[in-house]
């Protein structure tokens, strides 16, 4: 059996911030919007159906719960998630928060603004700040 590593893109373009029972919680380093990312540490899985019954559900919850802190962490007006893969075929899901009046509401965010990575004090903030709200999951 494979051992689960994450994809080049991925880590490349995130920083990690928890791991849960299933999934390893990441954020997209792109100050434009709050956006998590959540990739279950299974080897070869590309899609949500290749996932044991039991690892279904839990992704369910951990979606759930990662959704419920960003909303209220971010205080926003929708959630946003999504398990795409067009670009990364490693299964993992978008959770991003989003606003009325962001840069592509109400569209999908995907192609809409160029990326504008994080300034070093204010990711190590933001870290901190999803670490505390994910602690009380």
């Amino acid at each position: 059996m494979t051992e689960f590593s994450l994809h080049a893109k991925l880590a490349a373009d995130t920083e990690w911030i928890e791991t849960l029972a299933l999934c390893r919680v990441l954020m997209m380093n792109d100050a434009t919007y709050p956006w998590l990312i959540l990739v279950p540490e299974r080897a070869g899985i590309r899609e949500i159906h290749e996932l044991s019954e039991g690892d279904q559900q839990t992704l369910m919850r951990e979606m759930t719960a990662v959704a419920r802190v960003m909303e209220l962490a971010f205080d926003a007006t929708k959630m946003n998630v999504a398990a795409l893969g067009n670009m990364v075929p490693q299964l993992h899901v978008h959770v991003i928060a989003r606003y009325e009046g962001d840069p592509a509401w109400p569209g999908p965010i995907w192609g809409k603004m160029p990326t504008v990575p994080y300034e070093a004090d204010v990711m190590k903030a933001r870290i901190a700040h999803l670490r505390q709200h994910l602690n009380n999951l």
